[in-house]
């Protein structure tokens, strides 16, 4: 995973990153698996970890989640907290393409911003649209819906967003996905 400094590319190939297997399939579990572990691990708020979620695909599809963090003493102690909890751990990444879930300026996501200012805020590095060629107006308007969820791209930390009413954008990922065939 290739963690970036705004506006200078990628400036650090993190080697403190590890990746705990689940047994969860599903991404919504995942994202609150993600969230319990870093808090009980002291992570919530850290301006400088990410938390991803990669998905699985071999003979046992889950959903697998990867903690980077700054140092690595923190990376140590976290491998030793959850493998004591039970969770098999191992150093590194799964891939590169990782959805985060955790990253500098995720708690500052709420409400309505413009691109602009969610780039300024985060390290989100940029705002692809669906369909679209250019990237989004830095004044166009994005309703997050509180629920924010770039992806690994390249290095880049990528949102990928949609048209909504009125001119505005929306994450990409809905929060409350329907289950396919719910109504059935």
């Amino acid at each position: 995973m290739v963690l970036l400094q705004p506006g200078l590319g990628p400036a650090l190939v993190t080697p403190y990153a590890l990746t705990v297997d689940t047994d969860v399939t599903d991404l919504l579990a995942a994202d609150h698996l993600l969230r319990t572990l870093a808090s009980g691990l002291g992570l919530t708020g850290a301006e400088d970890v990410f938390g991803c979620t990669h998905l699985v695909r071999d003979g046992r599809p889950r959903v697998a989640l990867s903690f980077a963090l700054p140092a690595q003493g923190a990376r140590d102690a976290a491998r030793d907290r959850l493998t004591d909890q039970g969770y098999e751990v191992t150093d590194g990444v799964p891939d590169e393409a990782g959805r985060a879930v955790l990253y500098p300026g995720a708690a500052s996501l709420t409400g309505t911003l413009t691109v602009a200012e969610l780039l300024a805020r985060t390290a989100i590095d940029r705002v692809t649209v669906l369909g679209a060629q250019e990237p989004p107006a830095a004044d166009t308007a994005l309703v997050t819906r509180d629920h924010v969820r770039p992806q690994w791209q390249d290095g880049e930390l990528v949102l990928a967003a949609m048209p909504a009413l009125g001119g505005t954008l929306v994450p990409f990922e809905h929060p409350d996905p329907t289950p396919c065939c719910a109504d059935h």
